[in-house]
């Protein structure tokens, strides 16, 4: 199965953003991560890794709040963060890659709670004049959505558990943490509705004959 064909041309990127407040307009994306998927034996598996440290853009303002919960500080040396420019830059050079390689012709962000990762990557675009975004510019996969229907639940910790897929609380709100248990949580869904389909279909074969 190529991932073109499963959900029409565009590529399924997940996504998590660590901020600096919950205002895109006035504050910084602090980590930027992102985690490919792909398919494997018919069922959709994560694949490469991508994470960046990110520099506050200027004058953006810093919620204390925030940093409390994601233990991020933002003038830390050891981050070795790059510049929001060019964090973008390299992000979307790798997703373009991936586009190209998966026969696919735009990305298209897969987050929870998704909304947000969107609103603030959208802002970050404009502030940096970006170039080449790949990613669709409205549309967005949102898994705590997808979980409220598939398990009953949009919390992302207990969503994960309720799919068996492991989750350390002491971990959550680091962006490639959660970004690999959101992608977990993104293949399981798909995986058990493209299962549930292919029972459906082979029934109704059976039922025909």
């Amino acid at each position: 199965m190529r991932m073109s064909e499963r959900f029409r041309g565009f590529l399924p990127v997940v996504i998590d953003l660590e901020t600096g407040g919950f205002d895109p307009q006035s504050n910084p994306i602090l980590e930027m991560a992102a985690v490919a998927v792909r398919f494997e034996d018919r069922r959709l598996v994560t694949g490469e890794r991508w994470v960046r440290a990110v520099h506050p853009f200027p004058g953006g303002v810093l919620d204390p709040a925030s940093l409390k919960v994601t233990g991020i500080d933002p003038g830390d040396p050891a981050r070795d963060a790059l510049s929001e420019a060019e964090a973008l830059r390299q992000m979307f050079t790798e997703i373009r890659r991936a586009l190209k390689r998966e026969g696919c012709h735009r990305a298209i962000m897969v987050a929870h709670n998704a909304a947000f990762d969107q609103q603030f990557l959208q802002r970050a675009v404009a502030r940096t004049q970006a170039k080449r975004n790949p990613f669709h510019p409205f549309s967005f996969i949102d898994t705590a959505s997808l979980a409220a229907v598939t398990y009953g639940h949009t919390v992302l910790s207990e969503a994960c558990s309720r799919a068996a897929i492991e989750f350390d609380a002491s971990q959550a709100h680091s962006a490639l943490y959660d970004a690999e248990r959101t992608a977990e949580l993104f293949c399981a869904v798909v995986n058990a509705w493209d299962q549930a389909g292919l029972a459906a279909a082979s029934g109704l074969s059976t039922a025909g004959r």
